[in-house]
């Protein structure tokens, strides 16, 4: 029946059937199933594979944002239980559009994949001043702060986001990650971020990777 009902779950998220994902969740709650072996073993898994099968050119945009939604339809299920519950987040990570830019369906994507992949992510929004990012830092105390920037003429925001935190001292306290369609690797290490994602399942990697390095 546990996997039966995970398998359902991680099969309704793959192939994006987002109106059967909550139906499934709440079936697996009822049946006892504990929480994080929810997260894990089924929507964990299911958007693993779906960013494989981005990466390797099985799968395009549309389908992984469809099924990115259909997680966050599942998640909508299980977060105000997991809230109450000893689950932990496999870290913490503040996310926002760099000030000027008002852009955000990439960053909305990294966040449901983010999420997906077991993150708590605080969205800031779009057009989030060096100021803002800052507070959020001190705030929630995340691992890593992740910016996107859609513009070629609003990347040097990120440039500047990290220079005030240099000069607030609290640069050492947090790692960043960059990303959008105006940003490059080289770009990435020009201005000191620890991080580049072309995409979201890279990102997603990238960010693991960053974790590991801890």
């Amino acid at each position: 029946m546990i996997t039966s009902l995970i398998e359902q779950l991680k099969l309704s998220v793959i192939e994006g059937r987002i109106a059967e994902a909550p139906k499934i969740t709440q079936k697996a709650i009822e049946a006892g199933i504990d929480l994080q072996q929810i997260v894990d073993q089924g929507l964990i898994v299911a958007m693993d594979r779906i960013g494989e099968r981005f990466t390797s050119g099985d799968l395009f945009i549309p389908e992984m944002l469809l099924s990115a939604r259909t997680m966050e339809s599942s998640m909508n299920v299980l977060r105000p239980l997991i809230v109450g519950s000893q689950i932990k987040p496999k870290a913490v990570v503040v996310f926002g559009t760099v000030e000027g830019d008002v852009h955000d369906i990439g960053k909305n994507l990294v966040i449901m994949m983010m999420e997906g992949a077991g993150f708590e992510v605080h969205d800031l929004g779009v057009n989030v001043a060096p100021e803002r990012f800052c507070e959020a830092v001190e705030l929630r105390k995340p691992t890593l702060c992740c910016m996107s920037a859609l513009l070629s003429t609003t990347q040097d925001a990120m440039g500047k986001t990290i220079d005030f935190f240099e000069k607030r001292g609290i640069r050492g306290q947090v790692k960043f990650m960059v990303g959008g369609a105006a940003i490059t690797e080289s770009f990435a290490v020009e201005i000191g971020a620890e991080g580049y994602g072309p995409d979201a399942p890279s990102a997603v990697l990238k960010a693991k990777e960053l974790l590991a390095g801890c």
